[in-house]
């Protein structure tokens, strides 16, 4: 009861504290596959819709630790953020926790402040493909490749064939329009606080005390830090996660149970987590 009459108290009498809803974004971005949730809008999703839709928490804050990945995902994810915080009227606190690099930086930026630990790796704002050539390995072990297609540019970069000049010249194309959005969405949201730097989006990275420095970020600082130092004492920080979907799992994505296809996906799994444990890797993490 005494509760429900505490609402009508004038405000400095209901000792009320102050809730901040947090979301963790966190793992390598990507659609995910049948046997994992890879970081993506469809796992962000409703976290991020229930964090904003807090009516009396002043701000939203996100907890990031990813390098990279999927550029598309990457996008979708920050434009989400902005849309939520402009319909909510919420600011955006970022918390970089080991690494927001590539489109982990990118999500990021959604951010209205972004904090960092001294010893985070922040930026890497560039584009990369990489793969492996197998065609001598297929030479020595008297296998032929044989590809069938309607159109003579539907195969490209194959793997097991000799690369062609003129294709990589394309890919690089094309990762040239997708550096150019990336560098446009990152002047867009700090291009005020940039510093005047050649390498600033030439894919290198930094920590984040030297990031200060070049105005990717604003500020050392911890969640509950500055969310106490910003909203008093009694604030507090609430995580909000992702639904339970099958087998306990976050993220609603679950695992195919169709025979051939479950073998087929553990394949494609175990490349998967490879080329995720290259991503950290890179970073040193």
């Amino acid at each position: 009861m005494f509760s429900t009459l505490r609402r009508y108290l004038p405000k400095r009498f209901r000792n009320e504290k102050t809730v901040i809803p947090v979301v963790r974004l966190q793992g390598a971005i990507g659609s995910g596959g049948p046997m994992k949730t890879g970081l993506s809008l469809a796992s962000a999703a409703i976290p991020l819709e229930k964090a904003f839709s807090v009516k009396k928490a002043p701000a939203v804050a996100l907890i990031i630790n990813s390098p990279g990945g999927s550029p598309v995902q990457s996008r979708l994810i920050f434009k989400r953020i902005r849309d939520l915080a402009k319909e909510n009227e919420k600011d955006v606190l970022v918390f970089v926790e080991d690494v927001a690099a590539s489109g982990g930086y990118m999500l990021a930026v959604a951010g209205d402040e972004i904090f960092v630990d001294p010893s985070s790796i922040v930026g890497s704002i560039g584009v990369v493909a990489a793969g492996f050539g197998f065609t001598e390995m297929i030479k020595k072990i008297g296998v032929d490749r044989r590809v069938y297609t309607a159109g003579k540019k539907k195969v490209i970069l194959d793997p097991f064939q000799p690369e062609v000049e003129e294709d990589i010249e394309y890919l690089k194309t094309l990762q040239l329009e997708i550096h150019e959005t990336f560098i446009d969405l990152v002047k867009s949201r700090r291009s005020d606080v940039l510093a005047d730097d050649p390498d600033l989006f030439s894919g290198k990275f930094w920590t984040g005390r030297t990031a200060i420095q070049l105005g990717l970020v604003d500020a050392i600082g911890d969640l509950r830090g500055v969310i106490r130092d910003r909203y008093g004492e009694k604030a507090e920080p609430k995580l909000i996660s992702a639904p339970r979907g099958l087998f306990g799992r976050k993220g609603g994505v679950g695992v195919g149970l169709g025979g051939g296809k479950l073998v087929e996906g553990l394949g494609g799994e175990l490349m998967s987590s490879v080329e995720e444990r290259a991503l950290w890797a890179r970073y040193g993490l």
